[in-house]
């Protein structure tokens, strides 16, 4: 924001905050645990961001979202437009699954499943020039990094194909429910729709300014 740039944050991390505050360190089975850890988990990650952001004078807000929100027109023209005001007002949206009433079990559709799809749909709508997903690897490889020591960095990927998609098998983590996998499903949306998308390591803080300014880092997705 600071460099005059509108940026959207589509961040998970509620269930994990409540298994921190809860003592928990294994992510439960039971939905309606995982939706209180998700409830205890959210407030006090917004306030985690808020008091970053604040270091660097930016404004945040919350936006809950399920799937229905963004499936009806009605609903979904409501929060674009809430989205276009904030970023109007120069308010960093931090966006996240409603994960206290998204579940798949319910009878209409409520859950994205993962936040790379959300952060995939959330760009999608709001015509974003790039799409930026952070993971605890430098991109995608031809094969398990953590586990084969010869695996290649796949720099830029024009095309999902299968060759593509057997290299990004693989789960997510304790905390999360999202995996390469998922991830190089946002991207064939992103490619699909005509736009860039790169996933790089988000362990490095200044990874963020290192893309925006030009470098190649990671792995870089985009229509030929």
């Amino acid at each position: 924001m600071n460099e005059d740039k509108e940026v959207v944050l589509v961040s998970s991390g509620a269930v994990g905050v409540g298994l921190a505050n809860m003592g928990l360190v294994q992510r439960p089975k039971q939905i309606p645990e995982q939706q209180a850890l998700a409830a205890i988990g959210q407030s006090q990650l917004m306030t985690i961001y808020q008091q970053r952001f604040a270091m660097y004078s930016q404004k945040t807000s919350q936006i809950l979202l399920t799937h229905d929100v963004l499936t009806y027109p009605e609903s979904r023209e409501n929060v674009l437009n809430t989205f276009n005001e904030l970023l109007k007002w120069k308010v960093i949206p931090v966006v996240n699954e409603n994960d206290t009433v998204a579940v798949d079990e319910m009878d209409h559709q409520t859950s994205f499943g993962d936040n790379d799809w959300l952060s995939a749909v959330v760009a999608s709508g709001i015509d974003a020039d790039l799409l930026i997903v952070l993971s605890d690897i430098d991109g995608l490889f031809d094969k398990n990094p953590k586990k084969y020591a010869d695996a290649n960095l796949i720099s830029e990927v024009t095309e999902i194909n299968e060759k593509i998609t057997g290299a990004a098998g693989g789960t997510g983590s304790r905390f999360g429910t999202g995996g390469m996998a998922t991830k190089i499903k946002a991207m064939d949306r992103m490619i699909n729709e005509g736009r860039k998308a790169v996933l790089a390591n988000g362990k490095r803080p200044s990874i963020i300014f290192e893309i925006l300014n030009g470098k190649q880092i990671g792995t870089l997705f985009h229509k030929k």
